[in-house]
């Protein structure tokens, strides 16, 4: 069985992965301007993991 999105779960996706492509340019931007290596690696760490979720998302909604 084909399994649909209602509008507003589509519409709540998309605003997550507006959400996650911020996060995922702040993390990245932020990065090189670090001097804290702790702080860098958190923040690459971040962007990162974002990638990943944003992918993940793009995928589910794809599907659907």
């Amino acid at each position: 069985m084909l399994k649909r999105l209602g509008l507003h779960e589509t519409l709540e996706l998309h605003e997550l992965i507006i959400f996650k492509s911020t996060c995922l340019t702040k993390s990245a931007a932020m990065s090189p301007l670090a001097k804290d290596e702790d702080l860098k690696s958190i923040l690459s760490e971040d962007a990162a993991k974002s990638k990943e979720q944003l992918q993940e998302l793009q995928s589910f909604v794809s599907q659907h």
